[in-house]
């Protein structure tokens, strides 16, 4: 068992009917079963009403047949599910809980799960059946209800340019895996000086004003006919160019090949949203990851794409704590 403790001050936190409280009175609320360590309006706002919306869109149980998610955790993460069994996992920026559900459904681990965004009501919803290996926490990756050198296994896939500083939340992370521990992270990446002239660049500083509900809203009235544009688009040949200044998620290099035509739809508005809605969009060379975590104290293992699912790729750096 992982210490739970008050992350403002190291104290110790027990349970008292619907908060946890430590020996000098500070308390914090359970809501929907789940500790909030962080106020309920706070810059990942979108994310809550995200991934509230679309809770199982995205869950590996929920689509027929699909693996995905699976595939994409195990080829960047290289763990051993058999060797994860009785290990403590530090799961940072679950979301609705794709990657908690791959955890506690293929392997015996015990999984410490937290996001800054109410998004954890949603992986509650998806994941409660797992109760006793499941530990869900609202709480910032600045700021986190754990002792530093506590988890045998850190993993942060699809957070860390969403949050306000990169190099401190890659701290933060290095902190809590034990030494020896293993800690792998994935982003969006840099490849070069076009990376940031797309579609998502251009417009980001309007949309990510924009009300969740208007953004939303706006982006399901357009839904078909960017799909049906993006399909003319790839027919042409032209798909390095067109999907690059096309208003919408890049179906081939994002998204599982086996949707159906309403799942699809579905999964375009859900990642679209993804891309406008966030307060903080800061990808990073890989290169400069790999130097953070080695600053940190991280041995690196690994710095490069992976290639999962669909001939997908994902930025992905992982090493051992020293």
């Amino acid at each position: 068992m992982i210490s739970i403790i008050n992350p403002f001050n190291g104290k110790p936190l027990h349970k008292e009917g619907d908060f946890l409280k430590d020996d000098e009175g500070n308390e914090f609320p359970i809501v929907n079963e789940v500790p909030r360590f962080v106020p309920a309006d706070n810059y990942t706002a979108n994310f809550g009403f995200q991934w509230n919306k679309f809770q199982k869109t995205q869950i590996d149980r929920e689509q027929k047949n699909s693996t995905f998610t699976k595939e994409r955790f195990f080829t960047a993460t290289l763990w051993d599910k058999e060797d994860l069994t009785g290990k403590n996992i530090l799961e940072v920026g679950s979301g609705a809980g794709r990657f908690t559900q791959v955890v506690l459904d293929y392997t015996n681990a015990n999984l410490y799960s937290l996001d800054y965004s109410d998004a954890v009501t949603a992986n509650y919803k998806n994941n409660c059946h797992h109760a006793n290996r499941l530990n869900l926490f609202q709480a910032s990756i600045y700021e986190m209800p754990f002792p530093d050198n506590s988890f045998d296994k850190v993993f942060c896939f699809g957070v860390l340019q969403h949050t306000p500083d990169f190099k401190k939340s890659i701290q933060s992370l290095v902190d809590k895996a034990k030494p020896g521990g293993e800690i792998a992270v994935d982003f969006y990446p840099i490849k070069g000086w076009y990376s940031k002239v797309n579609a998502k660049y251009i417009l980001r500083p309007w949309t990510k004003k924009m009300s969740h509900e208007k953004l939303l809203n706006k982006i399901e009235r357009n839904a078909n006919g960017l799909i049906k544009t993006y399909k003319v688009i790839d027919k042409m040949g032209l798909a390095m160019v067109g999907h690059r200044f096309l208003p919408m998620a890049d179906i081939n290099r994002t998204m599982p090949d086996n949707l159906s035509k309403n799942e699809l739809r579905e999964w375009v508005i859900l990642d679209t949203f993804d891309m406008y809605s966030p307060q903080y969009d800061n990808p990073q060379r890989i290169k400069t990851v790999k130097k953070w975590m080695e600053e940190a104290g991280v041995k690196i293992t690994f710095a490069d794409f992976i290639t999962y699912a669909n001939n997908l790729k994902a930025a992905v750096v992982r090493g051992i704590k020293l």
